[in-house]
């Protein structure tokens, strides 16, 4: 296998840039990101936000504390209103630590939690109290507005806000939309993330040799991001030989054969809470097949065509209607999506193949400064392998900024 030339990226070539020391205004990022938050809010009349998933909360605040812990245990809010002090509601007692001197919180506080795992019995009493501190916050600073934006909120909080008056509104609605247009620091700092991305993914090729397995090959990925200050990987998309068809198997144990294709998809959580969403395929140890090349070579097709209809003010109908046609023999495993938003992870919007569009699709614009990802799989049904490739890009008004820059494979890519 050949990925010649190498990767363009410098941390690839040079190694990492230390997460600590950011090459650009970090404070700004935080509080463009905080303006597009309450711009959203007045734009639809909502006094105010309460914000749990942490991809929210990072987004609006830039605090984090136990990512991953507080997806699924309800410890950690945000309050954010239109107009009026941000208030951070913390676990713990490092509050006020893990905030020093950042412009977008004005007040920490400690949260009051009513999960069943932390208030047993107690949760419904517990979820009066959290709902009666946050009625005082939006009274305080709502001038008389009741509409309030709610996220990831166990259902008894949002019934305590309702009983007391309130009209509760989709967070993620509002947080999706908000998160869509990128800063000019945003960029950067998702290029940091994708150079992360890109070493671990250099670090996989080179140890990618018969006898290994998925799982070992899988952990060269997150050493690599962890040690550059990245965060975590969203899924274990990974898959070797007749695992590779159809995608969306997670990596296992199976140890990874001479000729084996190797498909991956990264979803990794870099340095400052970007994603970096690519995919590569490659064959272990051996020179590439004809049905090898074959598929390699359609996915390349695939992502190279549907990546030149973007631009600014381009449709997302206009998008899947002029998309590259998938071959009957490899329509039923074809990807989820053409093309998805990506930001603190994958993001609206998600344009849909021109067969689902009608059933799954919706129609917007794109908007210069969207970041995307341009997805393929190829897999005939019943065939023995798949390729998974994905490209990140920055749209701008005459077509895309490519983002992600490790190259293709040079010996899927040649004719024999």
């Amino acid at each position: 296998m050949s990925v010649q030339p190498a990767p363009a990226s410098d941390a690839v070539q040079h190694g990492a840039m230390e997460a600590t020391t950011p090459d650009f205004d970090l404070d700004r990022m935080r509080l463009y990101r905080l303006g597009r938050v309450r711009a959203a809010l007045r734009e639809r009349d909502y006094a105010a936000a309460v914000l749990f998933d942490p991809l929210n909360t990072r987004y609006a605040t830039d605090s984090t504390n136990m990512q991953l812990w507080c997806t699924h245990n309800e410890v950690r809010y945000v309050y954010v209103p239109a107009e009026g002090p941000v208030v951070l509601f913390e676990y713990g007692r490092v509050g006020d630590l893990l905030t020093a001197g950042m412009p977008t919180v004005d007040e920490v506080r400690p949260a009051r939690s009513w999960f069943y795992f932390g208030s047993g019995p107690r949760h419904s009493e517990h979820a009066k109290l959290w709902a009666a501190e946050i009625a005082d916050l939006i009274r305080r600073d709502g001038g008389g507005n009741m509409r309030v934006a709610l996220d990831r909120v166990n259902f008894e909080g949002t019934q305590e806000l309702e009983a007391m008056g309130f009209s509760i509104h989709d967070g993620f609605e509002m947080m999706e939309n908000a998160r869509l247009v990128k800063s000019g620091d945003e960029l950067a700092a998702m290029k940091r993330a994708i150079a992360a991305c890109e070493a671990g993914m250099d670090a996989m090729y080179r140890a990618l040799v018969p006898g290994i397995t998925e799982n070992q090959l899988w952990a060269k990925l997150h050493e690599t991001n962890i040690a550059r200050g990245g965060e975590w990987i969203e899924t274990r998309l990974l898959s070797s030989g007749p695992r590779t068809n159809p995608w969306f198997r997670e990596c296992s144990h199976r140890v990874i054969e001479v000729g084996d294709m190797v498909s991956f998809d990264t979803d990794l959580i870099g340095p400052y809470g970007y994603c970096a969403d690519i995919s590569r395929a490659w064959v272990a140890g051996a020179k590439p097949n004809d049905e090898q090349r074959k598929i390699y070579r359609l996915a390349v097709e695939q992502i190279r065509h549907n990546t030149a209809l973007l631009k600014a003010g381009v449709s997302f109908r206009e998008v899947s209607e002029k998309a590259w046609p998938i071959p009957e023999i490899y329509q039923a495993g074809r990807y989820g999506s053409l093309i998805h938003g990506i930001g603190l992870c994958d993001e609206f919007p998600s344009i849909k193949h021109w067969v689902d569009f009608e059933a799954k699709g919706y129609d917007g614009v794109l908007q210069e400064n969207m970041t995307l990802c341009v997805e393929s799989y190829i897999g005939a049904e019943g065939g023995r392998e798949g390729v998974k490739l994905e490209e990140q890009v920055r749209i701008t008004e005459t077509g895309v900024e490519q983002l992600s820059s490790y190259p293709l494979d040079a010996d899927l890519m040649a004719d024999e």
